[in-house]
C-alpha cells in the first residue's frame, strides 16, 4: 500500500475540519464586538478611559478591581439615579493630598478612567464646564479606590457638549 496515497485525504479531512471550526467560532463571535480601550500614559501614569457603549461599560466595571483607581463620572437624573454616558470633555487632575504636587492632568469624554496610581492619599478634582466638584482618594495597594462624581440634574450639559459641525446638522436635517 502507497502510504503518500492516504496522506492526501486524512489532509483533506483536517483542513476541512479546520474551517469548519472556525467557522463555527466565528458564528458565536457577536458582530458588535468591540476592543479594548486602549491604555495610555500621563505624566508617568497608565490609565485608561471609557465605557461608553453598554459592552464597553461592563467589561471597565470588570477589570476595575484589577486598576489602583477607578474615577467614575455621570450626571444625576434628578432621581437619585445616574444617567448613563458622559457627553463632554472632563478635565481630571490628581493631586497628592499633603503636598498638592499635580501627579496627573488629563481630559476625558468616558463615563469611568481607571488609573495605576502609587499608594497614597490624593485629591481629585474633576471640572466640567467651569463646575469642579473634588474628592479625596486613598489609594492602598491590593485594594482598588473608588471615586464617583456626578453632577446634578440641573446642571446645563448642552452648554459643554460637543456641537455637531453645521454642515453635518444640516445634512441630518435633510434626511429625515
Amino acid at each position: 500500500m502507497n502510504p503518500s496515497r492516504l496522506r492526501r485525504p486524512l489532509a483533506a479531512l483536517v483542513m476541512s475540519g479546520t474551517a469548519a471550526f472556525l467557522g463555527a467560532v466565528a458564528s458565536v463571535t457577536p458582530a458588535h464586538a468591540f476592543s479594548n480601550p486602549p491604555i495610555q500614559v500621563a505624566q508617568g501614569i497608565e490609565y485608561m478611559c471609557g465605557g461608553a457603549a453598554r459592552d464597553e461599560a461592563a467589561f471597565m466595571e470588570m477589570v476595575s478591581p484589577r486598576w489602583a483607581a477607578t474615577i467614575a463620572l455621570g450626571v444625576s437624573d434628578g432621581k437619585g439615579a445616574q444617567q448613563s454616558g458622559f457627553p463632554a470633555k472632563a478635565d481630571v487632575q490628581i493631586r497628592q493630598k499633603y503636598t498638592g504636587q499635580v501627579v496627573m492632568d488629563v481630559q476625558t469624554q468616558s463615563p469611568y478612567m481607571l488609573a495605576r496610581l502609587n499608594p497614597g492619599a490624593y485629591d481629585v478634582n474633576v471640572t466640567l464646564g467651569g463646575l469642579t466638584l473634588t474628592q479625596s482618594l486613598v489609594v492602598i495597594a491590593g485594594v482598588p479606590a473608588r471615586a464617583a462624581f456626578v453632577w446634578p440634574s440641573n446642571f446645563d450639559m448642552a452648554s459643554v457638549a460637543p456641537q455637531m459641525p453645521q454642515t453635518l446638522a444640516q445634512s441630518t436635517a435633510a434626511v429625515r
